[in-house]
Order: C-alpha cells, then structure tokens, then sequence
C-alpha cells in the first residue's frame, strides 16, 4: 500500500494511498485483525470492505494509533477521544484523508471515468462551465467536470448539512484547469452564504479536491 502522496496545506494533514493489497493483508497491519475483520464484515459490498479497511490503516500510518471511525447523523465522519476533525474519502483504488486541531475539513477522490458526463445536468450549470459545449468532447472538460463534482462533494462535507442539491445549493465559480491548482466555490442553503477555497490536483487515474472551514 504506497503513500501515493502527503502534504500540509492550511494546518491540516491531508494524504492519498494507492491501495495494492487484497483485505487480509491490510488486516495484518493492525494489532489485532480479526476484531476489525468482524466489524467489516457487516459491509455487504467486498469492495467497501477493502475500502473501509484502507482508510483505517492510512490513518495509523499517519498518526501511529489504531483509530475508531464513528459518524455523525449527517454522515461526516469522527474518531471519539482524538482531538482533530477529520475528512475521509475513497474511490476505485485509492484512499484519501485529512485532519485539521480545529477546523472541519472535506477531501473527495474520484477516479477518472467517462460516467460522470451521463450526469452532468444533475450537478453543473451553464453559468460554472460556459465553454463546456464547445469542447464538450475533450479530455479537459472531462477532468473539469469530475473537480466540479468532487469539489462540490468536499464543499457538501464542510458544511454538514443536510437536504445539499448540489445543482441547486452549490456553485463553481468558472476556473482555468491546471494539473494543481485552485477554484472558489459558493453555497446558497445556509443563511451563512459561504465562500470556499478549494484546492485540487489531477492525477492520470483520479482528481482530488480539499479545502478547509473558515472558522
């Protein structure tokens, strides 16, 4: 399981895993695996398994501890007794986290596909990509369309809301695509109106997106 990347950027600790290993081999980087592997079991899908399990060794790698991941009612996700908001996200072969002292904080991974172009009425709107039906074909506007989503995905796990439409409530502010670079994004479903900076990268198999809370 290779550190694909880590890095410090607004305070927190953010890193990306390229996960290799089948389950039982994960597990034995764990203390004790078999309590783990009776929680994860009660995971229908094979996949979330690995997934879930992944997540969990990347975050003992990162801070030397065996963490409990629990969820709040909204889904944003919590470890009872660490002192540090945390973000986690996953998708085809890869694993993403982050943690901030006190800030809340999102991270999503999303590897690259064609789907996402099935679904773009559903998330982007003619005002964020005014260009998109001239180069609608190209790899580029495939990549934006897949940071629009993920950052989208990051900005809905900062705010901890719930009832987000993401065409609805949600905005990215049109951007220059550049293999690391920065968009802003707006949220119109809070009476707060916030603002966000989101970071992002492109990698040939995925983009990543983060940001962070102002307060």
């Amino acid at each position: 399981m290779p550190l694909l990347r880590k890095w410090e950027d607004g305070g927190a600790v953010w890193a990306i895993w390229k996960v290799t290993e089948g389950i039982d081999e994960l597990l034995e980087r764990f203390s004790d695996g078999a309590v783990w592997r009776k929680e994860v079991r009660q995971i229908r899908s094979a996949s979330r398994q690995l997934e879930c399990t992944a997540v969990r060794v990347l975050l003992k790698e990162l801070t030397g501890s065996e963490l409990d991941i629990l969820h709040y009612p909204s889904g944003r996700p919590y470890i009872a007794g660490f002192p540090f908001h945390i973000t986690v996200s996953h998708t085809k072969g890869y694993v993403a986290v982050g943690y901030h002292p006190s800030l809340r904080i999102g991270i999503d991974i999303e590897y690259y596909s064609e789907r996402v172009r099935k679904v773009v009425s559903r998330f982007v709107r003619p005002d964020e990509m005014p260009e998109r039906e001239r180069n609608e074909d190209s790899p580029s506007c495939l990549y934006k369309l897949l940071l629009h989503w993920s950052a989208k995905e990051t900005i809905y796990k900062i705010m901890d809301c719930e009832e987000v439409d993401f065409l609805e409530h949600l905005r990215i502010r049109p951007f220059a695509l550049q293999d690391e670079g920065g968009l802003v994004g707006e949220e119109c479903r809070t009476d707060d109106l916030q603002t966000f900076s989101v970071r992002y990268m492109i990698h040939p198999g995925f983009v990543c997106t983060w940001s962070l809370s102002e307060k």
